[in-house]
């Protein structure tokens, strides 16, 4: 099952945490992990390279999402069976891939999405509101009932990862990857995972509290224009 994974990591500015997530994957038997260096300003790229991950690099920082979608691709190109979406700041648990990939790998479903919500996991309170005020938004607009919006742990399936289209380059991905969960009809599978916060990755870029009320007004106008358009 492992042979067949790739563990694909957004990573911008991380020289710091990098080397030990990859080391921790490799050690596990994860061994095909792709590093996309979001067009850093330190040694993210190097520090990858060294830890044993095949590194990939923009020449300019372009978002999360457009990390991952290289990522992605290029998995895909390698063969990928089972592609693994995974945090390059240490919030997501080796331990939890297992479960994460099993009903994958299984044929069960097509996606799992980690939940912090399905464990008790401790979140900081104005994150948890603007998370559950994310869950009210997808229910919405897509019809999609799920507990937790915006975390970036996922298993896909090879015929998942063909067919999801990630548009959005930066952080308002995570909405369009719900979005095309649902145009595609894919099966998915919320699986309880737990989320490391420290004050740094609190503080880090989209992931800060203002990031995510810009993320949460950028899927309601997002779904509204794109309304708007087939009424017209």
């Amino acid at each position: 099952m492992r042979k067949n994974t790739f563990i694909v990591i957004a990573a911008y500015n991380e020289e710091k945490n990098l080397p030990n997530v990859i080391s921790s994957l490799k050690k596990a038997g994860y061994n095909n992990v792709i590093a996309v260096d979001d067009g850093s300003k330190d040694n993210t790229f190097e520090v990858a390279e060294k830890a044993g991950a095949t590194s990939l690099k923009h020449p300019f920082n372009q978002g999360q999402g457009a990390a991952l979608r290289t990522g992605i691709r290029y998995a895909l190109q390698q063969g990928a069976e089972i592609i693994v979406t995974f945090d390059a700041d240490g919030q997501h648990r080796i331990e939890d891939l297992p479960a994460m990939i099993t009903p994958v790998a299984e044929g069960d479903v097509d996606i799992t999405l980690g939940s912090r919500f399905l464990r008790k996991t401790k979140v900081p309170l104005r994150r948890k509101i603007l998370l559950k005020g994310s869950v009210l938004v997808i229910w919405l607009f897509y019809g999609i009932k799920m507990t937790d919006a915006h975390n970036g742990f996922r298993a896909l399936s090879r015929n998942a990862a063909q067919k999801i289209r990630i548009t959005c380059n930066r952080m308002a991905h995570a909405s369009e990857i719900i979005d095309e969960i649902k145009r595609n009809k894919l099966k998915y599978k919320e699986i309880p995972v737990t989320i490391i916060y420290t004050k740094e990755t609190l503080k880090q870029g989209e992931g800060s509290y203002f990031g995510a009320l810009k993320i949460l007004s950028k899927m309601i106008s997002r779904k509204l224009f794109s309304r708007r358009k087939i009424i017209r």
